[in-house]
């Protein structure tokens, strides 16, 4: 699948334009695990999102600001 493809998929299925790359993303991640993409499709998907800016949450990412924020909740 092109990404233009993906793009007029989610168009016809939510009835809107992504808004942001991580909008794809989510599509593609949702479609991937009801099997309606290959492992190879998601991985090509992705690699195109993440160079227009999509992001993936990650642990990190959302306990970062915790830590910069108070770093002395680390030290016992």
């Amino acid at each position: 699948m092109l990404l233009e493809d993906l793009i007029i998929h989610f168009i016809l299925l939510k009835k809107q334009l992504p808004k942001h790359a991580n909008d794809l993303l989510d599509h593609i991640q949702k479609s991937y695990l009801l099997g309606d993409l290959s492992l190879l499709e998601y991985k090509c998907l992705l690699f195109e999102l993440e160079q227009r800016g999509a992001e993936k949450p990650g642990l990190m990412a959302k306990f970062q600001y915790l830590v910069q924020s108070n770093p002395s909740a680390c030290s016992g």
